[in-house]
């Protein structure tokens, strides 16, 4: 827990701290949210702050937002993280905030990385919301719906914070070499290229720019007039690995896999190969990936081409077998084939629908005749009475009735046209007309 201080000394610190921007005008990005006339400005400027939440990837503002806000606003402000506080923390600054209430004053809290605090210390936060004691600003990175508390979720403005362009990042880098809190006050060569080089590395993270940047200048080339020279080639040793955004228990997870499923289901298997190898280059469990993958060859092709899941099947035995790095081809052409596969989601439906009627109808009885009568007793009371071996019959098929009465006439499977499944579609008309004779 931290009390912000607005005259500390900035000697010593990363480029990203020294530059952080200290007012809406400095601030780079975001500009649907803080532009000329748009919501959250009008709020930090008119001081009409409530509790919210902001979310989005790191390195795009949140924390610094909160910043600008203290500096705004006529409320005590506190800085509070989530990683090292708390119930008796919370407790102790709840308690404050109250005697601030009572003469008059309001109490902003602000918490970095509130998905970190489990049920019980969210909970801790919400009478003192509710009744106005503080104002929640907190910071996340992961979906508020699924990390924070319904009722706390229901009393915050949720605002979503996007990772930064491109051109904001070269704007952001230009302005740290003039900047005389940055490298202003030195020299600085470096070409539009290599600028362009390290935004395009820091993939929306302004604070990864920023430290990318002074890595380079760090690293770079002195003169002997005390100027220096940034080259491509410095850069790229500054650049040699990328981290890719990826969190196997968070959001990322599931975005990235939604990506891979969604493209195969359209058809498209460029991108359905991109989303795979952005999930396996990150180090997701290949057996993951293969599961839902399988998952797809029945969900979304089905009869449409019953080799899918064979295939798919095959690729999960190939990952279960060799792993990573070498399993990543078995994916690809599991993956691609289900991409160009006809599809038909007819197989999901029905099931979909049938589970529907079985758990709205759970104690439909099993008709007599197509229960087993093992014990005499269950002979007697008419087990198996009037069951039909479809096999001592003409084309193996019987007029026997197998649902309940009550869903006689029930329909769950319907055939498309896709692929394959014409030919059970045409199979399944033929059945029903010699039952129907």
């Amino acid at each position: 827990m931290e009390q912000l201080t607005l005259f500390s000394d900035d000697t010593g610190l990363p480029l990203a701290a020294r530059l952080r921007p200290r007012t809406l005008d400095e601030f780079v990005g975001q500009k649907h949210l803080i532009g000329e006339g748009k919501v959250l400005r009008r709020i930090i400027e008119n001081d009409s702050v409530g509790s919210m939440i902001f979310w989005g990837p790191p390195g795009v503002g949140k924390t610094t937002l909160a910043r600008i806000i203290a500096r705004k606003t006529k409320s005590t402000f506190i800085d509070f993280s989530a990683v090292t506080s708390g119930i008796k923390e919370i407790k102790d600054v709840m308690q404050q905030a109250e005697k601030n209430r009572r003469f008059g004053e309001k109490t902003i809290l602000f918490v970095d990385e509130i998905h970190r605090f489990n049920k019980a210390q969210q909970d801790a936060f919400l009478p003192f919301v509710e009744k106005g004691s503080i104002i929640l600003i907190g910071a996340t990175t992961e979906n508020p719906s699924f990390e924070v508390n319904g009722a706390l979720l229901s009393r915050c403005k949720v605002f979503v914070l996007q990772a930064l362009s491109k051109d904001d990042l070269t704007a952001l880098l230009r302005h740290a070499l003039e900047d005389e809190r940055g490298f202003g006050r030195t020299v600085v060569n470096m070409e539009d290229k290599a600028v362009e080089m390290i935004a395009d590395f820091a993939n929306g993270d302004a604070r990864s720019a920023l430290s990318t940047l002074e890595m380079a200048v760090l690293n770079g080339d002195y003169g002997e007039n005390g100027d220096i020279t940034v080259t491509a080639e410095t850069v790229s040793q500054c650049t040699s690995k990328k981290s890719l955004l990826y969190d196997k228990g968070g959001e990322e997870h599931y975005n990235l896999i939604s990506a891979l499923h969604k493209s195969m289901r359209n058809s498209d298997p460029d991108a359905a190969v991109y989303w795979l190898a952005r999930m396996l280059e990150a180090g997701e469990d290949p057996l993951y990936v293969a599961r839902r993958v399988t998952r797809f060859a029945s969900e979304d092709v089905g009869l449409a081409d019953p080799r899918a899941l064979e295939i798919a099947v095959a690729a999960f035995q190939a990952c279960h077998m060799i792993g990573m790095p070498e399993c990543c081809v078995h994916l690809t052409q599991a993956v691609v084939y289900l991409s160009l596969a006809p599809k038909s989601n007819a197989l999901d439906v029905a099931y979909m629908q049938a589970k529907s009627d079985a758990l709205n109808m759970l104690a439909e009885p099993v008709p007599l005749k197509i229960r087993n009568a093992p014990t005499s007793l269950m002979k007697d009371l008419g087990y198996g009475k009037g069951y039909k071996f479809a096999h001592d019959y003409e084309n193996k098929i019987t007029d026997m009735q197998c649902l309940p009465d009550s869903l006689v006439g029930r329909t769950y499977y319907r055939p498309t046209e896709e692929g394959l499944e014409v030919r059970f579609k045409n199979r399944l008309e033929e059945i029903k007309n010699l039952r129907g004779k």
